[in-house]
């Protein structure tokens, strides 16, 4: 069965986030980002990063450190398709497209859609800042009654 270019583009988010797919999609934003980055880049630019993350994540097969950098390699260092990425990490994390560096819209265009903004008003408690940071979003998802009588669970390793 063909992967669709949303499969294609949660498989990256995955790979780019370190959360699963699964995790990713539990968030209920996932669609919506998929249609964000397309809507403000534009179907082509995805379907690069796509084809980018397919040759990266068949050099390096199931090797997790390989697919790391090549990662790097294909797509977070190119001048058109890293800051893309980088947006794409940032969107999943905090939940705003932030609009791309000045040199990017030089180069590859102007988008109407490329300003800063929140994606959607689910998206800063869905943010995966909170579960990486094993953290609450602040005035929302309260932890529990009396949970702030014990100290914060910081786990540094």
């Amino acid at each position: 069965m063909a992967r669709t270019p949303f499969d294609e583009f949660l498989a990256l988010s995955a790979a780019l986030t370190g959360y699963s797919r699964f995790r990713l999609l539990g968030t209920g934003q996932a669609q919506l980002y998929f249609s964000t980055v397309t809507d403000v880049v534009g179907e082509a630019t995805v379907t690069a990063l796509a084809q980018a993350f397919a040759r990266a994540r068949d050099g390096a097969g199931t090797d997790d450190p390989a697919l790391e950098q090549a990662l790097r390699s294909e797509i977070l260092s190119d001048e058109k398709l890293g800051p893309v990425a980088r947006n794409v990490i940032k969107l999943w994390f905090v939940g705003t497209w932030y609009q791309l560096p000045p040199e990017w819209r030089e180069a590859y265009g102007t988008h109407e859609k490329d300003v800063t903004f929140v994606a959607s008003p689910a998206a800063y408690t869905e943010g995966l800042l909170w579960p990486t940071i094993d953290a609450n979003p602040s005035g929302a998802k309260g932890p529990g009654y009396g949970t702030w009588a014990l100290p914060p669970r910081i786990d540094l390793t």
